[in-house]
C-alpha cells in the first residue's frame, strides 16, 4: 500500500503542528464522564450546542444551562503562577492561553445576556468529585426552574394585565 505511510514532522514547527492536530476538541474523557453521570441521572441535553457561542460541551436547552469542560493548561487554571515557569516559546503559549481566557470570559458574558446559566468545571474537578460537579448542575436547574415559576405573573398571585 504505497502513499499510505505517515509523513513523520521534521522541524519543530511541524511536530508542534502535528502534536496540536492529534487534541481533541470534542468528546474528550472529562466530557465523556460528565456526560455519562448526568444522563444516568436523567438530565437530557444537547451536546456541542452550535447554536450558542461557544458551542458548549453539554447544553441542557430545557433550563438554558449551558456547561463547558475545561482543561487545565488551555483554559488558564492558576495563570498566574504558570505563567512564568514556560520555558518552550513562552511568547506563542503566553498569547494562546490569554486569548482563550479572554474568549471564555466573552462567551460567558454573551451567554448570560441570554438568559443562560453557565458552568465551567475544570478537568481535574470532574476526575476528582464528579458527585460535586453534578449537584452543581442540579443546583442550576433548580434556580432556573424558580426563575420560570417567578416569571409567570399567576404562580406570583398577580393577574395578568
Amino acid at each position: 500500500m504505497a502513499g499510505l505511510a505517515k509523513k513523520t514532522p521534521r522541524t519543530a514547527e511541524e511536530q508542534r503542528s502535528y502534536t496540536m492536530s492529534r487534541v481533541r476538541q470534542k468528546d474528550t474523557a472529562i466530557e465523556l464522564t460528565l456526560r455519562k453521570r448526568l444522563w444516568r441521572e436523567g438530565i437530557r441535553y444537547r451536546k456541542n450546542y452550535r447554536k450558542l457561542p461557544g458551542s458548549p460541551d453539554i447544553a441542557i436547552t430545557k433550563y438554558q444551562v449551558a456547561i463547558f469542560c475545561d482543561g487545565e493548561f488551555w483554559h488558564g487554571k492558576g495563570w498566574e503562577t504558570k505563567r512564568p515557569k514556560i520555558r518552550s516559546n513562552p511568547e506563542y503559549w503566553t498569547h494562546k492561553i490569554e486569548r482563550n481566557m479572554r474568549r471564555d470570559s466573552d462567551t460567558d458574558r454573551k451567554l448570560q445576556r441570554m438568559g443562560w446559566s453557565v458552568l465551567r468545571f475544570w478537568g481535574a474537578d470532574i476526575e476528582k468529585d464528579l458527585d460535586a460537579c453534578v449537584e452543581e448542575v442540579k443546583e442550576a436547574i433548580f434556580q432556573s426552574q424558580i426563575d420560570a415559576y417567578d416569571r409567570v405573573p399567576e404562580y406570583r398571585g398577580e393577574e395578568e394585565v
